[in-house]
């Protein structure tokens, strides 16, 4: 896979370096350097994305997490340092494009100690390539409907909007921070049961993993949508607040249904069904193109019901195409999540908090009014702490 990836990457790369000028002119002002630099970018970094999963495969979980944390802050932090230094946006990519040299370095060096260099065969690249060809429709899909209506609202009602739109898109966003560290679990984890013929095992992670997300996000969702206002007055403009907090609810929403998709679709992938995956995004991709009808009409909400829409019919047919292994979960569980988090939100409903102290003392107190209730109602009990204690030390 990594000598196909060398060749491709660098046939594409190849391609941008060569129209690198039609390209400036259409995108950077004309600035041709950048474009060069970002050819290799996309070599490096579509190299950097395989060597990634290496440590996912291996089940080396604390190295993957230094590596990420090495990617995000050093980048972040030299990028950073160019453009507040008056550097401008061309060393800007360039320190980018330094930080993911590096970044290819100490993941190559620690591979090749760990399984060496061989001369590829090619003996299995069909089945790989049956495998993995159906994702590339999912991954185009998956990239228009998280970033299409913003291109839409930009296109019919100015960037202005986009801003009212953005960081309400963002906030709800984030309750994937919940589901991401869930993910890489399950893709390390699960392939080793699978292998030996233990679903009982695949079934169990996949069960604590859906409740233990549902557990967070169900009351996170509570949060960020009666709270949506007053943190964006914290992290943007009264304006912005005041233009783009009713954006929050329906990408919060939206979270939690690719959250719970993107745990059932490890089953889909599995029993290597990439086809289905495909499919189900494909389906959720012309959806969002009413973006295109909607967003003239009714301005930005409807981008944002047309994102959830998205979700929703993804959601509905990962479901579909899963309920066979879904069987027996226990589904009062989301329902006592959901009353415990109606409940706690009357702690937030009837106040009006401004600034972070008071938004930051109404989520304690939301938080262990809904631990409370949810103890109470014996939604999670010692057994399945254990169980994801122990799923949490797989390394």
């Amino acid at each position: 896979m990594f000598a196909l990836i060398l060749i491709f990457s660098f046939f594409i790369s190849l391609l941008i370096f060569i129209f690198s000028n039609g390209i400036a002119v259409s995108l950077f002002n004309g600035n041709v350097v950048i474009v060069k630099l970002i050819s290799l970018l996309v070599f490096v970094g579509a190299l950097n994305a395989l060597l990634i999963d290496f440590f996912i495969a291996f089940g080396q979980m604390k190295r993957y997490a230094m590596l990420m944390l090495f990617q995000t802050y050093v980048s972040l932090f030299l990028v950073s340092y160019l453009v507040i230094s008056g550097r401008g946006i061309l060393f800007a990519v360039l320190g980018f494009l330094i930080t993911q040299i590096i970044y290819f370095g100490l993941m190559i060096s620690a591979v090749f100690r760990e399984i060496g260099f061989k001369i590829p065969k090619f003996n299995d690249i069909k089945e790989y390539l049956h495998f993995a060809i159906p994702i590339i429709p999912n991954n185009l899909s998956t990239w228009i409907v998280e970033s299409s209506d913003r291109y839409v609202i930009g296109l019919f009602l100015g960037t202005t909007f986009v801003a009212y739109y953005s960081p309400g898109y963002t906030l709800g966003m984030a309750l994937l921070l919940f589901f991401t560290p869930l993910s890489v679990l399950l893709s390390s984890i699960l392939p080793k049961y699978y292998e030996n013929g233990e679903m009982e095992e695949v079934m169990l992670f996949i069960y604590y993993s859906l409740k233990y997300f549902l557990l967070v996000s169900i009351p996170s969702f509570f949060i960020l949508s009666f709270l949506s206002k007053p943190i964006l007055m914290i992290l943007a403009t009264s304006e912005i607040a005041s233009n783009g907090y009713y954006i929050t609810p329906f990408i919060a929403l939206s979270s939690v249904l690719f959250g719970v998709l993107g745990i059932i679709m490890n089953l889909i992938i599995l029993e290597k069904k990439t086809k289905i995956i495909g499919s189900i995004w494909t389906v959720a991709a012309l959806i969002s193109l009413f973006n295109l009808i909607l967003v003239p009409i009714f301005g930005i909400i409807a981008a944002a019901a047309v994102t959830l829409l998205s979700y929703f019919i993804a959601f509905i047919i990962g479901i579909i195409y899963s309920k066979k292994f879904l069987r027996g979960f226990n589904y009062k569980f989301i329902l006592k999540s959901i009353t415990a988090s109606l409940i706690a939100s009357i702690t937030i409903i009837f106040s009006h908090p401004k600034g972070f102290l008071s938004v930051l003392i109404l989520i304690c107190i939301f938080i262990l009014v809904y631990l409370f209730l949810i103890l109470l109602m014996k939604g999670i009990d010692i057994k399945e702490i254990n169980f994801f204690k122990s799923m949490l030390k797989h390394d």
